[in-house]
């Protein structure tokens, strides 16, 4: 459609609405020139009959063109329409609302059974006519405003105005309904943040001025949520005076016929309504993603094409648009907005809120909607615990596919440890708790501006006690502890990695979870001198692992029983090292003594005989629960014999023997 199309779009945005005088009176208005155009009808009739000759048709008075309706004049000019395209049209809405039409066709061919409008009724009876309006590319047949019976049959086959232009011309607009179920209706947003609304703005210009003089009226929106994206999209067409809908680029068809058919009937929607259209796209094959882009690259109305990174494509995608990352103060101003009518939520506590949450504004809403919900029932809890945990909720969402979520549960005195470890945990703990009074209260965010993230390298053999630690710390920072196998992460293909990576640190920075990268040596392991790309790659996913967690805004953890293979630049940019040595035997039987809960039936159980085994705190739990099922499946308390029993389980499944000092003085 091109140039006319765009053209099309800018003028139906003036077309009147129903309930206007305008649209009052534009039945009748229809109807006089309704009444024009059959009366060339009758005229022609006249003729053929040969009832009079020419000279004495009376055809002057009816031939003045009445008041045009505001639709019909809309529909021409938006479509380019002839004068006789424009009377055609009417004589085919004639057919539907008129009664005599059809006795006056069947007179006007001089054939009964040719009561209907014909192409060939039309050029013989209508003004200025010409031959170019029946072909295929004339605005009347692309646009499909009228239809034929049999497309064989060009001139004498029937003519049918389309139901949505019969619709349109009676100023009753609404989706063409061969698009249910494909589109949607986008709601405008009441209000965007400064940055967001600043984005809307950028998308509606990038539908007039584009890329070239030839690039279609379009936009691409990355970055941000899905939500987001639709969001700024529908302010930016509500700006421009157009509606917005949505469809899933899947939903493209992949056959070009049906392609073509999409396209032309939503280049006519989009005039007719008007509206822009918001194309969301995902992970496509490559069938899909040509089929997409060939739809978007045909676009001659506005159009704005959503997706999380940009399409990467040889063919022009208009003018490209971030959703940029809300500020701390934007961020605040959602959340006060939000919670503004929720009593005793503190000024403090809603900045508590914005350092731990990074949330768009439709889920902080959300969130908003669940404290006032549950504030009413809830005896326990105040305003500020329900407004933390509705935000936990939130970030929630879209993690769990990721990973493995721990609610915490274990305290500061599940951990056995030396107190040096202990106070570098506390003092991690104090970094995430204390940010928004350093970083932004005291002004370090503006003067270091990178490397604010909190990270930490915990160092240890297996079962030493680093993911307890994790859970104490989230439990301590009201967190979830959300654990990355980094040996599911790893790919052998080149950049799968970075993108897996980049999935995980996308879904955590909603808020919510502490980060533990658990099993690093599958990526560190990796690190070698470069001898080939491969190695090259390799230590460009652990530079790329360092940078996301560098800037990532709550708290990230790697563990490791590989320190030794970190090189110090490494080391240099991670904040906190945490050693987690080998218990020593006063340490296990500590462990000991907190693993067996008080209320267990027990018997003669040593903990400084048990301490003898040399296996870590995690096997230690292992033995206490193995011993204590055999135990009831006995019927009896537990004593030292199950406790041997399921050392010898745990120490096959280590490949290990015990030896006679470690169960010396059991029996």
């Amino acid at each position: 459609m091109g140039e006319q199309g765009t053209r099309g779009a800018r003028g139906a945005r003036g077309t009147r609405q129903p309930g206007t005088a305008a649209a009052r009176d534009g039945g009748s208005t229809l109807t006089a020139e309704i009444q024009r155009v059959l009366a060339r009808v009758d005229a022609h009739a006249a003729r053929v009959d040969g009832a009079q000759d020419d000279a004495g048709v009376p055809d002057a008075a009816p031939a003045v063109a009445g008041p045009g309706t505001a639709p019909l004049d809309a529909l021409a000019a938006c479509f380019g329409l002839t004068p006789f395209e424009r009377d055609l049209v009417l004589l085919t809405a004639a057919h539907e609302l008129e009664p005599t039409t059809a006795a006056r066709c069947a007179a006007a061919c001089g054939d009964r059974e040719r009561a209907y409008p014909t192409f060939s009724l039309a050029l013989a009876a209508l003004e200025e006519p010409h031959w170019s309006a029946l072909t295929p590319v004339a605005p009347l047949r692309r646009w499909r405003i009228v239809e034929l019976d049999d497309e064989t049959r060009l001139t004498t086959s029937r003519l049918r105005l389309d139901e949505r232009i019969l619709h349109f011309l009676l100023d009753s607009p609404y989706l063409d309904a061969r698009l249910h179920g494909q589109l949607r209706r986008v709601p405008v947003p009441d209000a965007l943040p400064p940055s967001y609304d600043m984005a809307a703005n950028r998308v509606a210009a990038g539908w007039t001025t584009g890329t070239s003089p030839d690039a279609p009226p379009l936009a691409q929106l990355t970055g941000g949520d899905l939500r987001s994206r639709a969001d700024i999209a529908a302010a930016a067409a509500a700006r421009s005076g157009l509606g917005l809908y949505a469809m899933a680029a899947e939903d493209v068809p992949t056959d070009p016929a049906e392609r073509d058919r999409l396209a032309r009937l939503w280049q006519r929607e989009a005039i007719l309504l008007p509206a822009a259209l918001l194309v969301e796209a995902g992970e496509l094959d490559r069938d899909q993603r040509s089929a997409t882009e060939s739809f978007l690259s045909g676009a001659a109305v506005p159009l704005v094409v959503s997706s999380e990174d940009p399409l990467r494509s040889e063919r022009p995608h208009g003018a490209r648009v971030t959703v940029p990352r809300l500020d701390e103060e934007e961020q605040l101003g959602v959340w006060t907005a939000a919670f503004e009518d929720v009593a005793d939520l503190r000024a403090s506590e809603l900045r508590s809120l914005v350092a731990q949450f990074q949330l768009p504004p439709h889920v902080i809403r959300s969130a908003a909607a669940a404290v006032r919900r549950d504030l009413p029932h809830e005896d326990e809890l105040d305003a500020a615990e329900l407004a933390w945990r509705a935000g936990l909720d939130e970030a929630r969402i879209g993690m769990d596919e990721l990973g493995r979520r721990i609610e915490p549960q274990a305290g500061w005195h599940d951990l056995v440890l030396h107190d040096r470890q202990t106070s570098v945990l506390r003092e991690i703990v104090a970094h995430v708790r204390q940010r928004p009074t350093v970083h932004q209260e005291w002004g370090f965010a503006g003067t270091l501006r990178r490397g604010l993230g909190v990270t930490a390298l915990f160092a240890g053999g297996s079962g030493t006690g680093k993911t307890l630690a994790a859970e104490v710390m989230a439990k301590e920072l009201g967190l979830d502890l959300f654990i990355v196998d980094l040996s599911q992460v790893v790919s052998k293909y080149i950049g799968e990695t970075e993108k897996n990576l980049r999935r995980v640190f996308d879904a955590a920075e909603r808020g919510g979870a502490l980060l533990l990268f658990d099993e690093a040596d599958a990526l560190f392991g990796k690190r070698s001198e470069v001898k080939d790309s491969h190695d090259r790659y390799a230590n460009l996913e652990v530079s790329y692992l360092l940078m996301r967690m560098e800037a990532y805004r709550g708290l990230a953890i790697l563990t490791t029983n590989m320190k030794k293979a970190l090189d110090n630049a490494f080391l240099r940019r991670i904040r906190f090292v945490v050693d987690f040595p080998f218990p020593a035997e006063h340490e296990r039987a500590e462990i000991w003594r907190r693993v067996l809960p008080p209320q267990a039936p027990v018997k003669d159980i040593d903990p400084e005989l048990l301490a003898q085994l040399t296996v870590a705190g995690g096997s230690i739990r292992n033995i206490a629960l193995s011993g204590a099922f055999l135990a009831a499946e006995e019927g009896d308390r537990l004593q030292m014999r199950h406790m041997l029993a399921a050392a010898r389980t745990e120490y096959l499944k280590l490949e290990r023997s015990l030896t006679p000092g470690e169960v010396r003085g059991w029996v």
